[in-house]
């Protein structure tokens, strides 16, 4: 992309939004994006973690057993929330993330 397409994208954002709402916008767009990026980064972590499991129970004969699969559930650990985000329900009503 060049310079002259790139000053005609943000002249657009620019009329359709208004200079008061891009920096909202932009920031907004950045915490979703770190969102996504932790997100991702934890299926990840957890489908690496799930097949060295596998991997283990194979090794020594066994296979992965349900209570082992309970017992990494509970271990898990969620990424944290930018400030300001909280998980909400359909009603817009807070969520606990943990069960006790």
């Amino acid at each position: 992309m060049d310079f002259r397409t790139l000053l005609i994208l943000l002249l657009i954002a620019l009329l359709l939004f208004g200079a008061s709402k891009l920096p909202t916008l932009a920031r907004s767009l950045g915490k979703s994006a770190r969102i996504l990026k932790t997100e991702a980064k934890g299926l990840v972590d957890e489908e690496n973690g799930e097949r060295k499991e596998g991997q283990e129970a194979a090794e020594d004969g066994q296979a992965p057993s349900a209570q082992g699969a309970q017992g990494q559930q509970q271990e898990r650990q969620y990424p944290e929330l930018p400030a300001g985000q909280r998980i909400v329900n359909e009603k817009g009503e807070p969520v606990r993330r943990y069960e006790d």
